[in-house]
């Protein structure tokens, strides 16, 4: 298959095209999904420059976006080390001790939480325009005991920031913080005014979504999600999340296929929507809808890009029992 070829040839590759071998062409790979790729070049830059920071956080990246925790921690540790005051370093090394401590034991994910802490507020601390980390660290503050630094007046403070910065961020942690106190009725004036704030953005219309999916109010749930394809793209990565919310919920699989297709059809692809995963989204709609062949299609679509992506793998093994 082609991805067998291409790892006999990387090395060369990397040799005679130099251009390939640059953090900016390595970040353009894992934009558009192609993780295999993006750790053979991310292999030869580190070979030759054991101290590029930022290939380090590169290389961490691509092993958050397969599921890889163990892998990951390690590069974005490095990076940190190298580069202290950089505040997206600390972002992702946070993220990354996050999703750690999601499929850890209780023991070990309180030991993760303090570092998840440690680095959000790292970075919110090297960069107060940061909207991301204050986003991240306001969810943080949001879900994690008081006893490793959680607590919902830490996430108002972060709330406050963003309202300031990026208003549609601030409402949509008020929201969270709403709901946390069981405000239902606040928590949706909070997600609507964040669709005002943007003049009905596509991430906004995915927020109250979810809001919806939480409440389980399938049906304004569903008709939510419908406002996403045709609203104004501030994030891409929106339409892949709301087509993954139809598929695990078995609401519209249609409408879930048309939302995946159109970001495989944009010119705008992100790192927070690789392409292998959309691929494995459309294989996952297929199988449900009962179209085998071309849910195998898409297994394998996804497997080309990333071929150690275990939920695809798992996928086409099922399909072709």
């Amino acid at each position: 298959m082609m991805r067998r070829l291409f790892f006999i040839l990387a090395a060369g590759l990397l040799a005679v095209w130099p251009a390939l071998a640059s953090d900016d062409k390595v970040a353009e790979m894992i934009a558009t999904g192609r993780a295999d790729e993006a750790l053979a070049a991310l292999r030869g830059i580190i070979d030759s420059s054991p101290n590029d920071a930022a290939a380090h956080n590169l290389r961490c990246r691509v092993y958050f976006s397969l599921g890889q925790w163990d892998r990951g921690i390690g590069d974005c540790e490095k990076a940190v080390a190298l580069d202290p005051e950089n505040s997206r370093f600390h972002l992702w090394l946070g993220r990354i001790y996050g999703e750690k401590a999601d499929k850890s034991g209780f023991m070990s994910a309180a030991s993760l939480a303090g570092k998840v802490r440690d680095h959000f507020e790292a970075a919110v601390r090297l960069d107060p325009n940061n909207v991301e980390a204050r986003a991240d660290l306001a969810e943080f503050y949001l879900e994690a005991p008081g006893i490793v630094g959680g607590g919902r007046d830490k996430a108002q403070q972060q709330a406050d920031a963003l309202l300031r910065l990026e208003p549609a961020r601030g409402h949509w942690v008020n929201g969270r913080l709403a709901e946390k106190r069981k405000d239902f009725d606040g928590a949706e004036k909070e997600y609507r005014a964040a669709i005002e704030a943007t003049h009905g953005s596509a991430s906004n219309w995915l927020n109250l979504g979810l809001f919806y999916k939480h409440r389980e109010r399938w049906d304004e749930m569903e008709q939510t999600l419908g406002h996403v394809r045709g609203a104004p793209l501030d994030r891409p990565d929106a339409l892949v999340d709301a087509a993954d919310v139809l598929i695990r919920t078995q609401r519209n699989l249609p409408e879930a296929v048309l939302l995946l297709r159109a970001y495989l059809s944009s010119s705008a692809k992100v790192e927070q929507a690789p392409l292998f995963k959309v691929h494995y989204l459309l294989g996952t709609a297929d199988e449900k809808l009962g179209d085998r062949e071309s849910a195998v299609a898409e297994y394998r679509s996804a497997l080309d890009l990333a071929h150690e992506f275990q939920p695809a793998q798992q996928a086409l093994q099922r399909v072709n029992r």
